[in-house]
Order: structure tokens, then sequence, then C-alpha cells
């Protein structure tokens, strides 16, 4: 091998070891990035909403994807379990919804794990307990909307309609009904029209019972820092429609 062969030689290896060093750290860097970018993800996953309008606009999304057979079923697999177990429990809404196993509440807004603070009360009511809970979710959590969804044909509020017996504790609980029954009535309406019109003043009952009742969920409305709504539920398209 000549000198001038010996020295290619050495250029061509130095060439490729320095190549080859240049591709590990690109490899290496671009693991950290990767991982950085999942631990960005996980924390934007477990990040409240940041304004109410926000919280309502990932709500009308989940339920659109829901309706149109194609929801993303997010945060639901074991990662999320843990970044939930480990780092808290950050939902961006609160609902109050009926607990007909009709309305599952995740699903229709096609939500996971940590998404949204639910509470399930026949009727939807908004009395003592369910008052209590929803100045957990939005006092304690910080959640920034807080919703009161009833659904069609509820049958809380049919019985109530229609003047059935109900006995045990039921009485108390639909005690919170009546109130929207009798303005639903007064509308002179009958039957199903009946019934659908009692359904959406039960809504309108439950968030003036929780405006009324609550001076804590009143201020941080008043603070702009709460948003409250309603909501119906259709159980047979799927679809929520906002009051």
């Amino acid at each position: 091998m000549t000198d001038h062969d010996h020295e290619a030689c050495c250029v061509s290896r130095r060439s490729f070891l320095s190549a080859t060093s240049i591709a590990t750290i690109g490899l290496l860097l671009g693991g950290c990035q990767t991982t950085s970018n999942k631990t960005s993800q996980a924390a934007a996953a477990v990040a409240p909403a940041a304004t109410p309008d926000q919280a309502l606009q990932r709500l009308k999304d989940g339920n659109r994807r829901f309706v149109s057979g194609a929801p993303l079923h997010p945060n639901l697999g074991r990662e999320r379990m843990m970044e939930t177990a480990k780092g808290g429990q950050h939902p961006f809404a609160t609902i109050i919804s009926c607990s007909d196993s009709r309305v599952p509440v995740e699903a229709i807004f096609d939500q996971g794990v940590g998404d949204l603070f639910v509470i399930r009360v026949a009727g939807n009511v908004a009395d003592t307990n369910e008052i209590g809970t929803s100045e957990y979710g939005s006092g304690h959590l910080g959640t920034p909307l807080l919703v009161v969804m009833g659904h069609t044909k509820c049958g809380a509020v049919t019985a109530v309609a229609k003047g059935e017996k109900v006995g045990g504790s039921l009485p108390k609980l639909v005690d919170n009904i009546v109130p929207a029954v009798k303005r639903a009535k007064a509308s002179g309406l009958e039957g199903d029209a009946l019934i659908a019109a009692a359904i959406r003043e039960n809504v309108h009952q439950s968030i003036h019972d929780l405006e009324r009742k609550s001076k804590e969920i009143k201020h941080l409305v008043h603070e702009g820092k709460l948003r409250l709504v309603g909501a119906i539920y259709d159980i047979e398209t799927g679809e929520v429609s906002w009051i």
C-alpha cells in the first residue's frame, strides 16, 4: 500500500467514524426529544381546559364524534391511568347527569379517565349532595365548566308529571322536580309534549337551585371562572342539545 493509499484509507475511516458518531448523537437526541414530546403530551392531556368556552367546545367536539360513529376513545389506556394516579385528577368539566343507564356520560362526550367530574343522580336534581359535590368539582378541582344535563324520556320527570306514586326515599328525591313540572303544566301542554317541556324545565330548575343554594358557585360564575350551562341528551340519536 502506498503512502497515498494509506492516507486515503485513514481519511475514509475517520469520515466513517465521524458520521457514525453524528448519527449516534442524532439518535440519542432524537430519543430525548421523543421522550420530551411524550412528556409534554401527557402533561397537556391531564391539564384542565383554560377557559369555560374551551371546555364547552371540547364537549361539543366529543359529542359530534360520538354521534358520527367515529369516537377517538381518548385517555383510556394504562398510561393515562398511571398519569392520573400519580399526578392527580384535573377534569375540565363538572357534569350533573341522570343515573339512567342509557346516559353514559364519558362515552357521550368521547372522553376518558380523568377528563370529567361526573355527578349522577335520578332526575339530574341539584340538592345538598349534588351541590356540595359540584362545589368540590368547580371550586377545589377548578373545572371551568358546570353542566346540568337532562335527557329525553327521563323516568324520574315522567313519574312526577304523571303523578305516579313512589315509595321509600324517592318522594324526597323527586320533590326537586315538582316546580319544573308545575311550570310545564302551566303552559297547557299534555302527553309527550308535556314530558319534554318538563324535562327541559327540570334542567333550568337544577341550574336555579345551584345558583340559589351555593354561594361558592354563584361567586365563581360572577368572577368569570365558571360557566354554568344546561343540556338535553337525546337517547335515540345520541346528540346533546345545549340550553
